[in-house]
């Protein structure tokens, strides 16, 4: 999927101002999800890049890199409109998730036995 699609605003649900029903709101959510999915899928290649690059397994974790993607949530958050309330906690649940797999993407590249000494 594409990001011109999300970027040309080119949605087949209405516009949630105009949303007159719970079904147009929830046919707007799920386009959403559905174009959320493709992009997540995307970020989730780059952490098996990262897994495949990263030279050892305490670089996984990278607390900088981690501060420097929410600096750069709440700004991008603030240019779309979003609350940062909502933001936040979003990017750090997929932060988390994306961590979590990349630990897996690292072991299983290497052998979980020789990065843990068993």
């Amino acid at each position: 999927m594409s990001t011109s699609l999300i970027m040309s605003g080119a949605f087949a649900a209405p516009d949630p101002e105009t949303c007159q029903t719970m079904s147009e709101v929830r046919a707007g959510v799920d386009e959403i999800d559905r174009l959320l999915a493709p992009l997540i899928a995307r970020r989730q290649r780059y952490m098996d890049a990262a897994a495949r690059i990263k030279p050892d397994r305490g670089a996984v974790r990278d607390e900088a890199r981690i501060a420097q993607v929410l600096d750069n949530v709440r700004r991008h958050s603030a240019e779309a409109g979003l609350s940062f309330a909502i933001a936040e906690p979003v990017w750090r649940a997929m932060m988390e998730a994306c961590i979590a797999y990349e630990f897996e993407a690292f072991d299983a590249l290497r052998g979980a036995r020789s990065q843990r000494g068993g």
